[in-house]
């Protein structure tokens, strides 16, 4: 009685399989009914002793998004130098688009979180996996919706939150580049590039105790959201 449709269900799994990082987007606001919508899908995630840690700043001063395009590329080039022989197959991918997609939304983690402890007093982090399912909600609902959505991640975290004036212990922890795109990908555009590939189940899925023959990845690939 609690199980949904067949075809809520495949819509469901449609989304999740479906969902890429995209970072090629189409000229084209993005109707304010659907990014409300898409808000409060992000607002209902699950967090931690119920903290709420997101707080989500909507970018519509073109000269912030222009000085937010800035950083990324500026850490850009400094991730190419830090990839060493990776170095010119990562200038040559696109890891943003923040000058052409329709919405810019800054995702942080709020300030004041010391004081919560229910949960995160042996895993303090647990704020950020919270913030990290309020993305995965709307990226997610982004896609049900046709719209695409990048996650970026390359920046130097004390210049964004300078710039837009956030609290000393608050922390931005995405860049999310919401809009319309001609087509999504046919799989993750990393894995398309040659950058690197999924991991198999068993590599990745164990019971009961960690194998000992378990290694751990040998790939030199960044941390990437596919």
């Amino acid at each position: 009685m609690n199980r949904f449709t067949d075809p809520e269900i495949d819509a469901v799994y449609r989304a999740i399989y479906e969902r890429r990082d995209m970072r090629h987007f189409v000229p084209g606001p993005v109707d304010a009914q659907t990014l409300d919508r898409l808000i409060r899908a992000a607002h209902h995630a699950p967090s931690v002793g119920y903290m709420q840690p997101w707080r989500i700043m909507r970018i519509t001063d073109a000269s912030i998004r222009a000085a937010l395009h800035a950083l990324v590329d500026a850490e850009r080039i400094r991730t190419a130098k830090a990839l060493g022989e990776r170095e010119d197959a990562f200038m040559k991918l696109k890891v943003e688009g923040i000058r052409e997609c329709g919405e810019v939304l800054v995702v942080a983690l709020m300030d004041g979180r010391d004081k919560y402890v229910f949960g995160r007093r042996t895993l303090p982090e647990m704020d950020i996996a919270s913030v990290a399912c309020a993305i995965q909600n709307m990226w997610l609902a982004a896609r049900a919706e046709g719209l695409g959505m990048g996650w970026v991640s390359l920046f130097d975290t004390d210049a964004v939150r300078d710039l837009l004036c956030m609290p000393a212990d608050a922390r931005p922890l995405a860049i999310l580049c919401l809009g319309h795109v001609d087509a999504f990908y046919d799989k993750p555009m990393l894995e398309a590039e040659g950058w690197d590939t999924r991991r198999a189940l068993d590599v990745c899925v164990f019971e009961n105790t960690w194998p000992a023959s378990a290694s751990a990845s040998t790939s030199t690939s960044p941390a990437t959201h596919p």
